[in-house]
């Protein structure tokens, strides 16, 4: 098991929200100095809302920023199910506003995310590696990204020797068909995260940590990049 698993336990989720979003502000920031750039990969779902929008109003140079995400369910982006559209409400809002963004789902392909999967996986390693910052979440049922248990390419997600930046996923607890980056392109970055929140996502943490297979704990054993992770109640 990783041993640069950092837990960051909070008394309430504003503050978690708070201070997450300057931890990741500072990254960007600092990464905008050095190299004149900074790109970050999101997760959806409901969990980052708020943080998203504390995110969003921190004055840096959000210009010269990049905004991609982790995985994404084949939906175009008028769904209420798509987290590219989640992203640009609460996410690029305020300061952030000016910021570009890489969605992952593709128009041209809109009826099959395998034919998709060259063009998308061409843009995303365009952006260059590492990734600056990565935010994930986690399910109930220990999936990250969309890192299902039962998932239909999850093998290959995983396989930290894996050569390709993007992946489709299908598996009964997903809902639709999705894209997702594996995994060895997640840990390609300076600085990773994992937000989670409520006590039943704790206890499932916990399992990963001690070793039961959920897919998060092929995140939490890795040992390329240390993860910090972001818990309230």
């Amino acid at each position: 098991m990783n041993t640069k698993v950092n837990r960051h336990e909070f008394a309430d989720r504003l503050t978690l929200a708070d201070k997450l979003a300057r931890d990741v502000a500072s990254k960007l920031d600092a990464a905008i100095k050095a190299r004149g750039k900074a790109t970050i990969a999101v997760s959806g779902g409901g969990t980052p809302k708020v943080m998203f929008a504390v995110l969003a109003e921190q004055e840096i140079d959000w210009s010269r920023v990049t905004v991609t995400l982790v995985d994404e369910r084949w939906v175009d982006t008028d769904s209420d199910r798509s987290n590219a559209r989640m992203v640009a409400s609460t996410l690029l809002t305020h300061e952030a506003h000016v910021a570009a963004f890489l969605p992952l789902f593709d128009r041209a392909h809109k009826d099959d995310v395998d034919a998709a999967l060259a063009d998308v996986g061409k843009r995303i390693d365009a952006l260059g590696s590492p990734f600056d910052v990565v935010l994930l979440g986690m399910g109930p049922d220990g999936h990250t990204a969309s890192f299902f248990p039962g998932g239909d390419h999850l093998a290959e997600a995983l396989d930290l020797d894996g050569k390709q930046s993007v992946l489709s996923m299908r598996a009964e607890g997903a809902g639709e068909p999705r894209i997702t980056l594996s995994l060895p392109r997640i840990l390609d970055t300076r600085a990773l995260y994992l937000h989670i929140e409520g006590d039943d996502k704790k206890d499932v943490l916990g399992k990963a940590l001690a070793g039961e297979d959920f897919p998060i704990a092929a995140v939490l054993k890795q040992d390329r990049v240390p993860v910090e992770v972001y818990w309230a109640a």
